[in-house]
């Protein structure tokens, strides 16, 4: 998994509320078991028309949010049923980062685990940062995981809660299995100790 440290990038305003993971990633995207090739149908029934047209005024059919990778949202972010297949879309596409003002649990930690920050703020600073979005590709705003700050483009900053060890997870770039391997040693060893043990097992 892609460490994630600090990101200055465009952000698009999506100010939804309640963007279900049906929204994110349909349900007949999910029959792979990939993590590639899911941007391409993000937000499909939204960028898209029935023809496979692009609607224009989607704000990630825009020229100025094509290259976003970070997303200003609306409230309960990542709402609805616990499809991984959603974050993998995100990352796929290229948002290493989305904000708002809460997120459905499931999706907020399925974030972590593919190297997407989520990020929960007050709306009061959403209603800032959303405004700040909305000028386009000029403006970019600056994520720091470490300092654990959102600055805008006009340099207002606002401060974030993370949890330490989920921090630490991204800093790293450990999910699952690269937790696992740190403790490739011990693994080993308790292995060893066991075939000698019990080598019958």
């Amino acid at each position: 998994m892609e460490k994630f440290t600090q990101l200055t990038g465009i952000a698009a305003p999506m100010p939804l509320v309640n963007i279900d993971t049906d929204m994110i990633i349909p349900k007949q995207f999910l029959k792979t078991i990939k993590r590639s090739g899911l941007g391409a149908n993000l937000f499909d029934e939204m960028r898209f028309d029935r023809q496979g047209n692009e609607v224009e005024d989607f704000v990630l059919n825009q020229p100025q949010y094509r290259e976003a990778q970070i997303l200003v949202a609306g409230d309960n972010f990542g709402c609805g049923s616990s499809r991984e297949h959603a974050p993998w879309a995100l990352l796929d596409f290229g948002i290493r980062c989305v904000i708002s003002t809460s997120f459905a649990d499931i999706f907020y930690n399925n974030c972590f685990k593919n190297g997407i920050l989520p990020i929960a703020l007050p709306q009061e600073a959403i209603d800032v940062l959303m405004k700040d979005a909305e000028k386009g590709s000029n403006a970019r705003m600056d994520v720091d995981l470490e300092a654990q700050t959102v600055t805008s483009s006009d340099g207002e900053v606002f401060s974030f809660e993370v949890d330490s060890f989920k921090k630490h997870c991204l800093l790293n770039g450990l999910d699952d299995i690269g937790l696992s391997l740190e403790k490739a040693a011990s693994i080993d060893a308790f292995e060893a100790k066991i075939g000698q043990a019990r080598p019958w097992v």
